[in-house]
């Protein structure tokens, strides 16, 4: 077996990850003002926070690229199935086994309200499902 990664497909997933993030977060996005509410972080507070949390979720989305796509590709050859199939159930798995999980146990522990663990729940998912897209399509 052998691991096989497109860096194609990487970049294209890093390129999706971002555009989630944006649809999902920014004051223009889905819950991005529903978000600001829930955390009381203000427009004020992530101007000064500077470009310090953008830098890290560049990081963390190109490590979730590389290793969705590298579990996919062991996934995929393992099983001999489908890398497009391969790499959604990869994506599946890794966000209810690794990111819900973690999350919602932070999220209760720090009695965060439930509609925040909802709304950062379900754009992790997002997030994993859309990043395999095109790694499935392009691995």
């Amino acid at each position: 077996m052998e691991l096989s990664i497109s860096w194609l497909a990487v970049v294209s997933a890093i390129a999706v990850g971002m555009a989630i993030a944006w649809i999902w977060y920014s004051d223009w996005g889905l819950v991005g003002g529903v978000w600001r509410q829930l955390t009381g972080v203000t427009k004020e507070d992530s101007e000064r926070g500077g470009k310090g949390p953008f830098v890290v979720l560049v990081a963390s989305i190109v490590v979730t690229a590389l290793a969705l796509a590298a579990a996919s590709s062991v996934t995929s050859g393992f099983f001999g199935i489908d890398s497009f199939w391969a790499a959604l159930a990869v994506a599946l798995v890794a966000w209810l086994g690794f990111s819900l999980s973690t999350l919602a146990q932070h999220n209760g522990f720090e009695q965060k309200p439930g509609q925040l663990t909802v709304i950062n729940s379900a754009y992790q998912l997002v997030l994993f499902l859309g990043m395999a897209v095109p790694i499935g399509l392009l691995q």
